[in-house]
C-alpha cells in the first residue's frame, strides 16, 4: 500500500517561500503539483551496507563465490545507457527464477523496467535474461519464499512481515516490493 502525503522542500507540508513541492518519484523541487502524490517505497542503504556489506558481497560474487544465492545484476541505465551493477539475491521458486527488490523502488528496478533485460554474473559466468514484472496479486508466494530464505538479511525492509505472516500482511506490503520473473536467453 502506498503512503499518501505531500512533501515540501523543508520536508514538512505547508506554505511559504520554502515549501516548493517535491515530486514523489524525482524528489526535485518545482516539478509536479502540490496535489497528493503516492510516495514510492524506498529504503536507502545505510553507511555499513553501502560501504562494507554490499562491496564485500559483490567482491565475493565477482570471485565466483555466491553468498546465499547472490549475483551481480548488470542492466543498462535508463538515462545514461551505461551498464550499472548491483548485488542481488536470485530466488528460485517452483522452478522459476525471480529478482525481488527488498528496498523497494531502487535504481536497478527502474533501470530493469526500462530495459526489460539484463545480465546476472557469478564469477566469470554471465547469464543474459529477459525480465517480466509480476503483478501485486501474484507476488504473495514469491515474497513468502524470499522471506523464508533471506529474512535475516533483509527482513527489516518488510515492515515486520515474515514468511509465516498471514496472507493479508503479505498482500499489504506487495506493492512496495517489485518482483521480476527472469527468463534466461
Amino acid at each position: 500500500m502506498a503512503v499518501w502525503e505531500t512533501q515540501t522542500a523543508t520536508g514538512v507540508s505547508g506554505f511559504g517561500p520554502k515549501s516548493a513541492p517535491i515530486t514523489a518519484i524525482s524528489g526535485r523541487k518545482g516539478f509536479g503539483s502540490s496535489k497528493l502524490l503516492p510516495m514510492a517505497y524506498y529504503r536507502k542503504p545505510g553507511w555499513f551496507t553501502s560501504t562494507i556489506f554490499n562491496p564485500f558481497v559483490a567482491a565475493m560474487t565477482r570471485a565466483g563465490v555466491s553468498v546465499w544465492g547472490s549475483r551481480i545484476l548488470r542492466v543498462r541505465g535508463r538515462k545514461s545507457g551505461a551498464l550499472r551493477t548491483s548485488p542481488v539475491n536470485l530466488l528460485t521458486h517452483n522452478g522459476t527464477k525471480y529478482l525481488v527488490a527488498p528496498r523497494g523502488l531502487t535504481q536497478w528496478v527502474r533501470n530493469l523496467r526500462e530495459a526489460g533485460e539484463g545480465e546476472l554474473m557469478l564469477g566469470t559466468r554471465v547469464e543474459r535474461f529477459r525480465a517480466h514484472e509480476i503483478p501485486d496479486d501474484q507476488k504473495i508466494p514469491i515474497l513468502r519464499a524470499y522471506l523464508k530464505r533471506w529474512k535475516a538479511e533483509v527482513g527489516i525492509f518488510f515492515g515486520g512481515v515474515s514468511a509465516d505472516s498471514p496472507e493479508e500482511d503479505l498482500r499489504r506490503i506487495a506493492p512496495d516490493h517489485p518482483v521480476f520473473s527472469i527468463e534466461m536467453l
